[in-house]
């Protein structure tokens, strides 16, 4: 592919890739399926790749985050990223209305709910994102652009150009990705996030971009900071006219033409508050007109023409019945709370986790004790405190021994959690079984939670190697189970065997192992075998790799028990092997230029060959040249390679690069 070609092609993807991405994140709306993308984007990534040249600053393939970064940069904001006052009752509520109308008698409203995430402020310049920072002190924040960018409904590149835009937004995690999130924290025995503005926080400051990428975060924008070439006049147009540059601005308004209005609304969004999908910690009341907040102006701390209403958290009286005590698949005892059913935040709740042995006895928790519950963040349950103990109670302690296999637990290295030192323990089993078969590990469909809980508890399933052991007649004799669920089950375990072997490495569950790091594993070392043969100098230098995750996968596999059940995989026909495609990229990151006249090939077919091993052409030399393909009568092109010291070869010297 000549640069013409590629420059054209490069363009055609980016513009298409970002608009079904403006589809799909913004307006829920898919015109094309999931594979097809992720075929599309494969191709830019590929050009990218061979034509960095071409990559242009909008390109969605920079949403999956690049390389970690040592510090963020401080960003003066030019427009004072303001926060709000607080009202805490419609008592205050009026306050704010008199301060307002003493001056602007005929003010008007609109009322907003306000996003529990981050303050972020995001800059574009002629329609194309350039940087991104969080609100800091109002004056001067952090420059965490590449980090932004991996947030898919930010958009890279406006709908319409624009000389400048700076606006205002939160980020902020989906309720159902908080969960999902603290449950894999949870399972690998990690402190999990206390709520989601924590999680998006914790997840938009990291170093790696990378990992802010599989976080999901997701924003609403809901000002604008400054604008060059268009005129607004109010908040409401403003909010429009974001919506038709392509961002997501905040799901609901509503403008009110009185304070009486306004404080119907704060009622509704209070009393849905609990359905809605992401969390909220308030609604906002802004004046509409623009040309009236300069006039009202700010304080030394917040502008006079917005005030921000806070909900109070729920929180209700229960007693404490039980705490039970359950083992993960990494073998980490977690300790539940079960008290007598309440309603919170629009559901019914009677169980809450209480972490590990230090978060009792912060607590002093006893069975039998009035204790006050609400959910944090109005998503996951906790217990906040006891308000009357149980006559002569003992603050409950974990049991010294495994609650399903009676084995001794030790604590970690950091004292926070305590395990099972068993590693055939019944219950950390079942759960590497679950791990196995789920969907991003091996993808067994059909042996979920329930049946993989049956199959141990038959004695049918010990370990994941028995999964490959069982027949069609141990199957249909389960209860609910028949010929047909069996054979289907019994193709997908034979399915199963085929995978890549980054699945394996997934679903052998090793310790901070992802999905991400066992397809970096599976890359680099392309086999099991290769695995089990590297030693830590190996590991470390794996870009993306550190050492605690090094050492991780050296401990695992250095396990008799981990070799014998990837002996008996192998044995029983699972793939031990990496599926990615081999690519000879022997020219990788070299640039050919090629003068006078070939003999042994056209230019067409040498720049083919180079092209081939993952090498390129360019037209001109230059320092950044790597070598200089001269045939006869080569003329300044070889001239100028000479004087820049650039390697300068003939056609049989390239004949011998090329062997296969």
């Amino acid at each position: 592919m000549t640069e013409p070609e590629a420059k054209k092609r490069i363009d055609e993807l980016t513009e298409k890739l970002n608009l079904h991405s403006y589809q799909y994140y913004v307006l829920n709306e898919s015109e094309i399926s999931d594979y097809e993308y992720d075929r599309l984007q494969r191709e830019l990534i590929a050009l990218e790749t061979e034509f960095p040249e071409f990559k242009r600053p909008d390109s969605p393939t920079s949403r999956v985050g690049g390389q970690a970064q040592s510090l963020f940069s401080p960003v003066r904001h030019e427009v004072r990223m303001e926060s709000l006052q607080d009202a805490f009752s419609y008592d205050e509520i009026d306050d704010f209305d008199r301060r307002v109308r003493e001056t602007f008698p005929d003010a008007s409203y609109v009322v907003e709910p306000k996003i529990d995430g981050l303050s972020v402020s995001l800059e574009y310049e002629n329609g194309v994102f350039t940087r991104g920072s969080t609100r800091g002190d109002g004056d001067v924040g952090e420059d965490i652009t590449e980090n932004l960018r991996t947030v898919r409904s930010i958009p890279l590149r406006l709908r319409r150009d624009l000389p400048f835009l700076e606006v205002r937004g939160e980020v902020y995690m989906k309720k159902e990705v908080f969960l999902s999130l603290v449950e894999a924290q949870e399972e690998r025995g990690e402190a999990p996030f206390k709520n989601p503005r924590n999680a998006a926080a914790g997840s938009l400051r990291q170093k790696n971009a990378a990992v802010t990428a599989e976080r999901k975060l997701d924003i609403f924008v809901f000002n604008v900071q400054k604008i060059e070439g268009e005129a607004i006049v109010s908040h409401k147009q403003s909010l429009d006219l974001l919506r038709g540059l392509g961002f997501t601005t905040v799901p609901f308004f509503t403008p009110c033409k009185d304070i009486e209005e306004a404080k119907n609304e704060l009622t509704r969004i209070g009393n849905e508050r609990a359905t809605l999908p992401f969390d909220i910690d308030g609604a906002v009341i802004k004046v509409d007109d623009l040309e009236k907040r300069r006039a009202l102006g700010s304080t030394a701390k917040f502008p006079r023409w917005a005030v921000a209403y806070k909900y109070p958290p729920e929180e209700k009286l229960t007693v404490l019945r039980d705490v039970e005590v359950s083992v993960g698949r990494t073998g980490v005892l977690t300790p539940t709370a079960v008290f007598d059913p309440v309603l919170l935040a629009g559901s019914l709740v009677s169980r809450a986790t209480l972490h590990n042995q230090d978060h009792i006895n912060e607590l002093g928790l006893s069975i039998g004790d009035t204790v006050r519950v609400r959910k944090a963040g109005d998503v996951i349950p906790e217990i906040l405190r006891v308000e009357t103990r149980a006559p002569g109670g003992q603050v409950f302690t974990l049991p010294k021994t495994c609650p399903s296999c009676g084995s001794p637990v030790f604590r970690d290295e950091d004292g926070a959690f305590l395990r099972c030192t068993n590693p055939d323990c019944p219950a950390q089993t079942l759960r590497n079984i679950i791990h196995f078969c789920s969907r991003d590990a091996m993808d067994i469909e059909g042996l979920g939670e329930t049946l993989a809980a049956v199959l141990t508890e038959k004695g049918l399933v010990r370990d994941v190697a028995d999964i490959y052991l069982l027949k069609k007649e141990d199957i249909a004799a389960l209860e609910r189970m028949g010929d047909k669920s069996a054979d289907n089950l019994v193709s997908a375990i034979e399915k199963s065997k085929e995978n890549d072997l980054a699945r394996l490495i997934f679903g052998l569950g090793v310790g901070h192992i992802g999905q991400k790091a066992a397809k970096i594993l599976s890359s680099r070392f392309g086999s099991m075998d290769a695995i089990l043969a590297a030693d830590e100098n190996a590991l470390v230098s794996i870009d993306g790799f550190g050492g605690v995750m090094a050492e991780s996968v050296l401990n695992y596999f250095s396990l008799p028990q981990s070799k014998a059940l990837i002996e008996r995989l192998k044995d029983l026909g699972v793939n031990m092997e990496s599926k990615e495609e081999k690519k000879d990229a022997r020219f990788e990151g070299m640039t050919f230029v090629l003068t006078g006249a070939l003999t042994k090939f056209t230019r067409d077919e040498a720049s083919d060959l180079i092209e081939k091993f993952g090498g390129k052409t360019a037209g001109s030399v230059s320092k950044k040249t790597s070598i200089v393909l001269a045939g006869e009568a080569a003329g300044s092109k070889l001239k100028k390679a000479n004087e820049l010291g650039v390697k300068v070869i003939g056609e049989d010297e390239f004949l011998e690069m090329i062997k296969e």
